[in-house]
């Protein structure tokens, strides 16, 4: 008798316990944190392993706060992420590697004002646990470091004592829960 192959499973984002954050720093002295409150994304996997998912996700860049309107006003401006061009940001990936017990290297594309570039996170499994509506969740912390001037996000000042006003290095920051039923 055969086996029947596993089945393939869609798990998508749960936004109301997921955080998408970015780090960059202001002056080098400290760090300015933003997050998108508007996003969406799945993985699809062949049964429960998360080893050789396909993920996708995107944010739509109006959605972004750092806690600042005006701060908010220019990231969403021509000068940076020029929202009203480019309305979202996109990755895909094209794999997904295990790399310890509960980690993993998901390498893809990151498209930013119109430019894509492959780039890999570090993903941390955090588990799986059903809840109480018959839904399995999964949790993942996913860290990664992108240049921004790499993706058009160029816009520089240098103060009158010659700091740097916001670092190239942006750090990306993701506790990320999916669902399936």
């Amino acid at each position: 008798m055969a086996t029947a192959a596993p089945e393939t499973i869609v798990w998508t984002i749960d936004p109301s316990h997921t955080v998408i954050q970015f780090k960059v720093r202001h002056l080098m002295v400290s760090n300015v944190t933003g997050k998108f409150n508007s996003f969406d994304g799945k993985i699809e996997t062949v049964g429960d392993d998360f080893e050789n998912a396909s993920v996708s996700f995107s944010a739509d860049i109006d959605s972004i706060t750092t806690g600042n309107d005006q701060r908010d006003g220019h990231l969403k401006s021509a000068d940076f992420f020029d929202a009203e061009n480019h309305p979202q940001l996109t990755f895909a990936s094209t794999s997904v590697k295990k790399t310890g017990d509960d980690t993993y290297d998901i390498t893809g594309d990151l498209t930013i004002r119109g430019t894509t570039k492959s780039i890999t996170l570090k993903a941390e499994h955090g588990g799986q646990m059903g809840d109480f509506y018959g839904n399995t969740k999964a949790g993942f912390e996913i860290t990664g470091t992108i240049k921004r001037k790499e993706f058009g996000l160029s816009w520089d000042a240098v103060t009158e004592a010659g700091g740097v006003v916001v670092s190239d290095d942006v750090k990306l920051l993701l506790d990320v829960q999916v669902s399936h039923q």
